[in-house]
């Protein structure tokens, strides 16, 4: 098992001394900063290497979501905030994950048990998704393992920088896949899938809901970015009475 290195962000002492105390409750994470303040933070992640960085947002002089763009690319950042208004802003800079206050010891490990698993797929994955065994499935590498992936199985697509998440109707939890949205939309057939934005793109068949043009499925809502309307708005004239 590999180990990440990692540091804590907070202006909270409460706050600090928890996630401490869980981070040491985790035999893969080795903790190697803490801090009161995004300012305070600044020159040691910029110098040391950080494999992730469990982030607060509202901190005086410089708020997570600032300082998240400052830090190395290849430091992941699991935010950790009272305010769940800051989730949408939180996923803009790429974050792994965005934990509530009060953070349960669920809620962490779960959040740790991704950053290992994004961790291990870039360790092992190559960055290309495999050819087509069939007309009806693809193979992804997830985990150092060749995942099939029936296309009528998945949901949508979700771009997050450098991996994709495949969301399935099989599966609760999505497949984490070290690949581009470009190489996706190559590999899925354009008669049945439909990018609609820079981070997404949907099964057809699969959409039930439309709610002011945002694409609903279950409680995530899809939108239509500006340049994919106009195949978004041909599809829905091809398929609406």
């Amino acid at each position: 098992m590999i180990t990440l290195n990692c540091a804590i962000v907070d202006d909270e002492p409460l706050a600090l001394d928890l996630l401490e105390c869980y981070v040491g409750k985790v035999p893969f994470l080795n903790l190697v900063g803490r801090y009161s303040s995004a300012v305070a933070a600044m020159q040691d992640v910029c110098q040391k290497k950080f494999d992730l960085l469990f982030l607060d947002i509202q901190m005086p002089e410089l708020d997570g979501l600032e300082f998240a763009k400052m830090v190395p690319e290849d430091t992941r950042i699991v935010f950790t905030t009272a305010f769940n208004q800051y989730a949408v802003e939180g996923y803009r800079v790429n974050a792994l994950d965005y934990l509530l206050k009060p953070i349960s010891p669920a809620a962490f490990m779960e959040a740790a048990n991704r950053a290992l698993e994004w961790f291990n797929l870039k360790q092992g994955a190559n960055t290309e998704i495999e050819a087509e065994s069939s007309s009806d499935c693809i193979y992804v590498k997830s985990e150092y393992k060749l995942i099939q992936v029936q296309l009528n199985d998945i949901l949508y697509v979700e771009g997050l920088k450098d991996y994709v998440k495949i969301y399935t109707e099989s599966n609760p939890r999505p497949i984490l896949s070290l690949s581009s949205m470009k190489a996706m939309e190559e590999r899925l057939p354009s008669d049945r899938f439909l990018r609609v934005h820079r981070s997404f793109i949907v099964q057809k068949s699969k959409i039930r809901v439309i709610d002011r043009n945002r694409i609903v499925f279950g409680s995530v809502f899809i939108p239509v970015s500006d340049s994919y309307k106009q195949e978004w708005t041909t599809f829905l004239n091809n398929h609406s009475i």
